[in-house]
This record gives C-alpha cells, sequence and structure tokens, in this order.
C-alpha cells in the first residue's frame, strides 16, 4: 500500500542504481547535456541518444519515457525542471509537475522503485532547500495515487543536499 512507500535519501551516482527508473534532470532537448544528464547518456550508452533523438523533446515541467539500455536500472524517465530566475516566474508549479509527470510515469508503468536526483539544482540554479521542499512535498502528496510503489529514493550527489533531504523526511 502507498503509506508503506519508502523514501530514502541516499548519496551515490543515479547511474549504478537497479531500480526499476531513475529520473533524468533533462534539458527541453533530450539529447544529453552536462550533469545528471550527461552522466545517464554516457552510462547508457549511445542507444539512448538514438532513441530520444525520436521523442521530440520533452516542454518544462513533462516527462517521457526510454528504456535504459546499459544502465542497471530498468528504465528512464527523462524530465525537464525549470531554470531558477528568482521564483517569480511559476519555477515552483514547473518542478512540482516535473516531479508529478514522473511519478505519474512510474505509476502508470507499474514500477515499484524509483529514484530521484535533484532536478533543477545543478546549471539550472534552483535553491536546494526550495527545491527539496518540493520534491518531498509532491511525492508525499502523490503516494496515495501510486499503490505498488515500494520506494522512491532522492538521489542526492554530495552530502549537503542528502542532509537537506533528510531533515525534511525527518518531518
Amino acid at each position: 500500500m502507498a503509506h508503506d512507500t519508502q523514501l530514502v535519501v541516499m548519496q551515490a551516482d543515479i547511474t549504478t542504481l537497479e531500480v526499476d527508473a531513475i529520473v533524468n534532470a533533462a534539458n527541453n532537448s533530450l539529447l544529453g547535456g552536462g550533469g545528471v544528464d550527461g552522466a545517464i547518456h554516457r552510462a547508457a550508452g549511445p542507444e539512448l541518444l538514438e532513441f530520444t533523438r525520436k521523442l521530440g523533446g520533452c516542454k518544462t515541467g513533462q516527462a517521457k519515457l526510454s528504456p535504459a539500455f546499459n544502465l542497471p536500472a530498468r528504465a528512464v524517465i527523462h524530465t525537464v525542471g525549470p531554470i531558477w530566475s528568482g521564483g517569480e516566474h511559476n519555477e515552483a508549479v514547473e518542478l512540482r509537475n516535473a516531479y508529478g509527470g514522473a511519478l505519474k510515469i512510474a505509476a502508470d508503468e507499474g514500477f515499484t522503485s524509483i529514484a530521484f536526483p535533484a532536478i533543477s539544482c545543478g546549471v539550472y540554479g534552483y535553491p536546494l532547500q526550495q527545491a527539496a521542499e518540493v520534491a518531498v512535498a509532491t511525492v508525499r502528496e502523490m503516494l496515495p495515487t501510486m499503490p505498488r510503489m515500494e520506494q522512491i529514493i532522492f538521489c542526492c550527489f554530495d552530502n549537503k543536499m542528502a542532509q537537506i533531504y533528510n531533515a525534511l523526511l525527518k518531518d
């Protein structure tokens, strides 16, 4: 049942996780980039780029599914978070939609485990605390719609982000 879903904070390389889906913090082209996006494309192999070319890009706040190819995960859910512009340009709504869209795909596919990076927190400049608050609130809000979900991982690149998530999940 949804209320039994484990919310886990993990400091790790998301490309190494054996879960049903990892989430890619992608750019609008879905053709690879820096940070998490580049790491996922490199680890998945050239087949991922070949596949994402056919997806026709992705709008900010939306999500699209692909196979994981050479990754240990079963699938990659690509989502595009907002670029931080001071917080007055619907960034929180777009970030919420990015997490929500990925979770909806996971639920629709019957996935039982998913790992999220800190979407929009790298080159997109979203303030870490605010981004984590949106992520945790969105996940908690959507849990009742995901009865099969067993584990949701907030995969953090560094200790600073892991501490922020851990503090939020204690509440």
